[in-house]
């Protein structure tokens, strides 16, 4: 007999949480999300690079599937090698999806047809139509058109599953506009929808008439964004919060290349992430004490990167006469010979903080992935990426359940996908499933 296959501990649990075995009843899905958690988190679990594919055009990641070819081919990232789940149709450069987001049915609501209870991309095309697309098929459920005066290119959540901003290209004026020094005070627009159907809510100019020298702008539950290259962030609501949030203006200080950047925690607790170059914040908004109808910011907690504590160096200089001066400078927040924040995201069903840490080491870039608790900030674990880290490339990683995704842009627009799957001591496994079930 050969050997027998040892069955994946993620099935395993979710077998569990559905009632397919005798005494659970479907009732236990958080013991065993915590389980995983424990799992996933114990020093003696690695994560191995267990497929890397290479293509020609961007990918993409969502909830378990990989996109291939502008989202055009579609593979299950669950298997221990890539299996195809659906390929669309061939188009034109027009047609091409430049982005994308996961729609999934809402528990409990009345929808008007049958398809509308299943799994859907809402797409952004070259030329401007928005697209609601099968998840399983890849068939297009329905699409409106945006609009002709500006080109629409990103697609994010507002309210997560019910409402999406969809943010145009930077209006950077014609060349000649631009020798001849005049800007154009449009910077961007934001068009807001509602998901089911499509509705329109509102378009939002980002005018610097009115904002001031903005540099970028984003919408999140239900609050502008908007950001600008001193570090300085601004926090807008449409329904006159401004008048009422103390600290609304938020600094990172940081003296880098690349600004900060800021968003809601998408664990629905109303706290906000900042993160720079070699901090993370997590702020939460508090009522002001006597009057409740006031609210301001404070600090939850904050992760640093691992760093000297001087940044500043001191390099030795020989003059013409023999004498040594000594030259001191300070480095860039973001300088690449020093721990860098690069990437942070939330792994909601083990609710967890993903942080992604570069650090440039001669002409190779080592990067790693550690997992903070969302509560506290505290570091639980860390993973090193085997694959070297081009700073000046960009990329994307992905932390869902036992499974790490590094998706990379290499030089001649090659994209690169690395998959890591979380490998656990049987004997450990075992023991930690065990002291689960009888805390039960």
């Amino acid at each position: 007999m050969g050997p027998t296959r040892k069955p994946n501990v993620c099935r395993r649990l979710s077998h569990r949480a559905l009632g397919f075995f005798s005494r659970d009843a479907g009732v236990v899905q958080r013991t065993n999300l915590g389980i995983l958690r424990a799992l996933v988190c114990q020093e003696s679990t690695k994560f191995k690079n267990v497929w890397t594919t290479h293509s020609k055009s961007p990918i993409a990641y969502e909830r378990g599937r990989i996109y291939f070819d502008n989202y055009r081919c579609c593979v299950s990232s669950v298997a221990s090698e890539p299996r195809k789940l659906y390929e669309m149709p061939k188009c034109s450069k027009s047609e091409k999806i430049e982005d994308a987001l996961l729609w999934e049915c809402p528990v409990g609501d009345m929808l008007p047809n049958p398809s509308d209870y299943k799994s859907s991309l809402i797409a952004l095309t070259a030329h401007n139509w928005l697209l609601r697309i099968s998840a399983t098929t890849g068939k297009v459920l329905g699409k409106v058109y945006l609009a002709s005066y500006c080109k629409f290119r990103y697609v994010s959540w507002d309210t997560p599953q019910e409402v999406i901003a969809v943010k145009s290209a930077q209006n950077k004026g014609s060349a000649l506009a631009r020798q001849a020094g005049i800007q154009q005070p449009v910077l961007l627009y934001l068009a807001v929808f509602r998901v089911l159907p499509f509705s329109l809510i509102g378009v939002l100019e980002i005018n610097k008439k009115i904002f001031g020298n903005v540099t970028d702008a984003t919408l999140s539950h239900g609050i502008l964004i908007v950001m600008y290259s001193s570090g300085l962030v601004r926090l807008y609501s449409f329904q006159a919060i401004a008048e009422q949030a103390k600290n609304g203006i938020q600094e990172m200080e940081c003296c880098s290349l690349e600004s900060d950047w800021i968003y809601f925690h998408p664990d629905a607790s109303g706290r906000i992430i900042h993160v720079g170059p070699n901090q993370v914040k997590v702020l939460k908004l508090n009522e002001v004490e006597n009057n409740s109808a006031q609210h301001q910011i404070s600090e939850d907690f904050v992760i640093l990167a691992n760093r000297e504590k001087n940044k500043s160096e001191n390099l030795p200089t020989v003059t013409a006469s023999g004498r040594v001066v000594k030259k001191k400078f300070n480095l860039l927040d973001d300088d690449p010979e020093q721990e860098t924040f690069k990437i942070v995201d939330y792994e909601d069903e083990l609710d967890l903080l993903s942080v992604v840490a570069v650090t440039q080491i001669d002409a190779e870039g080592k990067a790693h992935l550690d997992f903070h608790c969302n509560e506290y900030g505290t570091l639980l674990k860390s993973i090193p990426l085997v694959e070297s880290w081009d700073v000046t490339y960009s990329h994307e990683v992905y932390f869902d359940r036992d499974l790490v995704l590094h998706i990379e842009q290499k030089p001649s627009r090659i994209f690169s996908c690395y998959v890591y799957q979380m490998v656990c001591d049987p004997g450990e496994e075992e023991e930690t499933i065990n002291r689960s079930c009888e805390k039960e």
